[in-house]
Order: structure tokens, then sequence, then C-alpha cells
């Protein structure tokens, strides 16, 4: 599977993540297979004014992404992402604050799927 998280520069494995993940400075892109990792990728993002929190969802279904986790989310991406048959994991950032904890705890015990009603509302109303 191969996996985005949304971090900051420079990225890599102890990129620490970034809490929105349209705003992130780059996405760490990690092959997994089983409890095993491969190196990771670093693929930049676009400003958020260009194409908001859609472009990302582009960005990543180009790169061959299965797979996101984040902390957080608006409902117009992650209905983009359920578009692309890209799988959208939660990983709260007290918990996973790199990208090679996300994918530690992704491997060991698994993340949960993250439903529709914990999307962002906007205006600072953020259920996840």
């Amino acid at each position: 599977m191969k996996v985005a998280i949304p971090t900051e520069k420079p990225g890599g494995l102890t990129a620490p993540r970034s809490e929105h993940f349209g705003h992130c400075d780059v996405f760490t892109i990690v092959e997994v297979e089983g409890e095993n990792e491969a190196q990771a990728e670093v693929i930049a993002n676009t400003p958020h004014g260009a194409g908001g929190c859609i472009e990302p969802v582009t960005i990543l279904k180009n790169a061959g992404v299965d797979a996101i986790v984040v902390s957080g989310m608006g409902a117009r991406p992650m209905q983009g992402f359920a578009d692309a048959g890209i799988k959208v994991y939660f990983a709260d950032l007290t918990q996973a604050g790199t990208a090679s904890d996300v994918i530690t705890k992704l491997s060991g015990k698994g993340l949960p799927v993250m439903h529709p009603s914990q999307a962002c509302k906007g205006s600072g109303n953020c259920h996840h």
C-alpha cells in the first residue's frame, strides 16, 4: 500500500506531521508491505489558494497513492479522495507526531478509517 502523510519540510520519515493536510509543505509517501516500509519519497504540495484542498487529491492520485493519513480534513477533499479511490485514515497528532510514527501505527494495530461525520465543517468546527 502506498501511503501519503502530510508533513512539514523537508519531509521524510522523521518529519513532523502537518496539522492541516491542505496547508502542508510536502507529502511524505511510503510504500508499506505488511510491517515493512520502503524508503520515503517526498512530493511537494501546491499553495492552498491554488485549487484549495482538492488539488492535493489530484497530486496524490497521480502519484499512485492508495491511502492518506490525516489529523483532520474537510468534507470536500474527503469526498474527492473517496471519488479517487484513496482511503482516508485518521491519526491523532499527539499519538503519531512523525511520518514514521504513522507508519508504525498503521502497520501495527491499524488506524481507523475517517468517517464523513468527522470532517471539518469550516469556521474552526472540527470534530475528530
